[in-house]
């Protein structure tokens, strides 16, 4: 089953860049470390060489699931989408109904999100929560604290 995630184009481009980085550079890094300990001698009581070779599994996973992620990647024209609901790629401002405080978001793909820079990943629970709602909606969402209660205050494009 393949999961589709939507990305802006330098989104798409950043996670190309790295997985590039991961194959160019790091796959014959690894390549160079097992040699190298293995030229060492007995391979049958050198820790060098297995924690190069585990090093080396775990690189080959993480190459495999970028490719993965890659493959299933589309990339949204953000100006043919609709602003009247919170999709992928919206800025949505919420307001929390119990305290007054207001916060506003970019719902993105789950590779994209940064706390920091307001980026929230569609597969959150906040994300899932402001999904297909308008302004003027108020929702109820799940967090580990319990249930936070948010209205739209508004929904735009960059």
């Amino acid at each position: 089953m393949s999961n589709v995630s939507y990305y802006t184009i330098e989104g798409l481009k950043k996670l190309k860049d790295e997985l590039n980085q991961l194959r160019d550079v790091e796959r014959p890094k690894a390549s160079q470390a097992i040699a190298e300990a293995r030229d060492k001698g007995d391979l049958s009581e050198n820790a060098e060489y297995d924690a190069a070779k585990e090093a080396q599994g775990l690189l080959e996973m993480r190459i495999s699931k970028m490719e993965e992620v890659v493959s299933n990647a589309r990339v949204i024209d953000e100006s043919q989408l609709d602003t009247s609901k919170a999709l992928v790629h919206s800025l949505v401002k919420i307001k929390n109904t119990t305290n007054g405080s207001e916060m506003t978001y970019k719902l993105v793909a789950q590779s994209e999100a940064d706390i920091k820079t307001g980026k929230i990943s569609v597969e959150s629970p906040i994300g899932k929560g402001l999904l297909g709602k308008k302004v003027g909606d108020t929702t109820e969402i799940s967090v580990p604290n319990g249930t936070m209660k948010f209205e739209v205050l508004e929904i735009w494009r960059e």
